[in-house]
């Protein structure tokens, strides 16, 4: 199986910045904690609009991103990020086409 990429974007009110990115690391590290699922990430920020943030994850396939993504719900600092995130405006997953 081929890697998977995962693309979310969130809004997230100006002074909830930081700890919405402090907690992106900490959901990453959650996710991997028992198998590593997740082998290249970033955080980043829209360059016209700061209060939107983009996670760029790299999966080790689909199976691995589908599974952990189900358990979105169990991670201890999801409940924190989501109540700190304004809107949740995109989420997908994509697997090269070539």
């Amino acid at each position: 199986m081929s890697a998977c990429k995962e693309f979310a974007v969130f809004k997230v009110a100006k002074e909830n910045i930081p700890r919405v990115i402090e907690l992106s690391y900490q959901i990453f590290a959650e996710m991997n904690a028992g198998k590593k699922v997740i082998t290249c990430h970033e955080v980043l920020q829209k360059t016209d609009n700061i209060e939107e943030l983009c996670w760029h994850l790299t999966w080790v396939n689909t199976e691995a991103a589908k599974v952990t993504t189900s358990l979105w719900p169990t991670f201890p600092s999801s409940k924190e990020f989501q109540a700190l995130v304004v809107k949740n405006i995109y989420y997908g997953h994509f697997v090269s086409s070539i």
